[in-house]
């Protein structure tokens, strides 16, 4: 990291980069880490629910890249917006590993993740990838950048990615706004990924995270799985088992799992009629 642009700001935490410190990366720096570790203090097991999270990324992926006449959903094209940093299994490297034809757009509004993944991300000779640094309150943007465009064809599905980004995303954001924005310009038989962190289990550690988070400037919003579900999946045709704890979304194999209060964070995949 010898070498940053000048437009990151390496004195003031960053959401994506206190992600990557909770999953164990190297991408983040001393007002990153501090934040992380009072959040900890704060709400223990938020590391937990952060890797059962980016497990919950890959196994989805993998639906939906997997072939319809396969059990998944025959997607071929995905927007991912708030990527983070790049870790293990990124989403191109799940669904290229799929079907190596994918084709997906990054998209962050944290400059230091554009620049490792431009550098890190690299596709299968089959499919496209390109990076984009835009921010989820602007949809628009996202949708006329000329590397969505020249990436993803929106007469075909597209899977819409928002994992671990609405909990930072307030109702003063208009976030229900900015997702109907986002799927009105996808066709019929796109599907949109998500998760969010809620209340449900442990309001105590979940209030006193989100205090820590917003007194270094970071927005976050509390909300519980049936306002998540309302949120986000609205008009849409939930993929069994529905909005679920990540842990329990199409888990791999039959080990024990964490205990709800240990994750604390929902998930869902759905369908656009």
């Amino acid at each position: 990291m010898s070498e940053l642009p000048p437009e990151i700001d390496t004195s003031r935490p960053h959401s994506a980069r206190m992600y990557d410190y909770f999953i164990g990366g190297k991408n983040h720096f001393a007002a990153d880490r501090e934040t992380a570790r009072e959040v900890l203090r704060n709400s223990p097991h938020v590391q937990i629910a952060a890797r059962e999270n980016r497990a919950f990324l890959g196994r989805a992926v993998r639906y939906l890249a997997t072939d319809v006449n396969e059990g998944g959903a025959g997607i071929r094209q995905f927007l991912d917006i708030g990527t983070g940093l790049p870790t293990m299994n990124n989403v191109h490297e799940v669904a290229q590993s799929v079907t190596p034809s994918a084709r997906v757009v990054y998209v962050d509004n944290d400059p230091l993740v554009l620049t490792h993944a431009r550098a890190l991300l690299t596709s299968a000779p089959e499919g496209r990838t390109a990076y984009i640094q835009a921010d989820l309150r602007d949809p628009a943007a996202i949708l006329s950048d000329p590397a969505t465009r020249g990436v993803l064809d929106f007469g075909r599905p597209i899977a819409l990615m928002l994992v671990a980004i609405l909990h930072f995303a307030p109702d003063d954001f208009q976030p229900a706004e900015v997702i109907a924005t986002l799927l009105d310009a996808l066709p019929s038989g796109s599907y949109l990924a998500a998760t969010h962190l809620v209340t449900d289990h442990d309001m105590e550690a979940t209030s006193a995270g989100q205090r820590v988070m917003r007194a270094a400037g970071i927005p976050m919003q509390k909300r519980d799985s049936d306002e998540f579900a309302k949120l986000a999946f609205s008009g849409l045709e939930l993929v069994p088992p529905g909005v679920v704890l990540v842990s329990e979304w199409r888990p791999d194999g039959t080990g024990p799992r964490p205990a709800p209060y240990e994750v604390n964070c929902y998930a869902g995949v759905a369908r656009k009629p």
